[in-house]
């Protein structure tokens, strides 16, 4: 007999056998390649800082010869993928959690995490002080510090953690694959936006994937010590 508490969407309640939780590799690959990066960029490091240049005149030249395509990159990067959209839904997801599923304590954590992974962003930025690319012919524009990319940690941190919430709850494979599909397009979408708009240099967008990652997987840990 199917249970009662299957959504429409494919969702069940979380399974009983206990969580399987991030091994510490999981964790520490992306951590010290996240301190590596912001030891590098805040010194400056010549190669690096060369090699951010080269990308980012490259890619800031077909920006200005394709116009159609640096408007599309704008409406996804300041709408479809901006920081607060990504806020506002995994804040319609807490409400779900809350509601729908009586699961407040993780209701919590998700809102939590997410604010978390934003002070350590804005935190970092203050830190590093780094300057954003400065163009003679800009295509658009941002303010505050260059690194860590808010709008690549953002994604980051918001779809890993409703891509884990999908999977502890049982979503079809269908949905599943839908889910995955989405978060890895608009993962590596909104940083290549961030990039081709010339308003973060590569490795700003690198260090919010990384650090993105590691917000989601010691915020899924967290949640294994309330839920062992």
């Amino acid at each position: 007999m199917a249970s009662p508490h299957i959504s429409p969407l494919g969702l069940g309640p979380p399974p009983r056998p206990p969580e399987h939780r991030p091994s510490a590799a999981l964790l520490g690959v992306p951590a010290v390649c996240s301190v590596l990066l912001l030891i590098l960029v805040a010194a400056e490091w010549r190669p690096l800082t060369g090699l951010d240049r080269g990308i980012a005149s490259a890619v800031h030249r077909w920006a200005v010869d394709e116009p159609g395509l640096t408007q599309a990159a704008r409406v996804l990067t300041d709408w479809v993928w901006d920081p607060w959209t990504m806020r506002v839904l995994c804040g319609a997801v807490a409400l779900l959690l809350w509601y729908r599923y009586a699961a407040r304590w993780t209701a919590v954590w998700l809102v939590v995490t997410c604010a978390v992974g934003t002070t350590v962003q804005q935190v970092l930025k203050a830190v590093v002080g780094r300057a954003r690319p400065v163009w003679p012919d800009p295509v658009d524009s941002a303010h505050y510090a260059a690194f860590p990319s808010g709008h690549a940690m953002t994604a980051t941190v918001a779809f890993g953690l409703l891509l884990w919430l999908l999977h502890r709850h049982g979503a079809d494979r269908a949905l599943w694959g839908w889910a995955v599909t989405l978060a890895a397009l608009s993962v590596s979408g909104v940083g290549l936006t961030r990039v081709w708009l010339g308003v973060h240099w590569p490795t700003d967008v690198l260090g919010g994937w990384l650090l993105g990652v590691v917000v989601v997987v010691v915020g899924v840990r967290v949640h294994g010590q309330r839920h062992p």
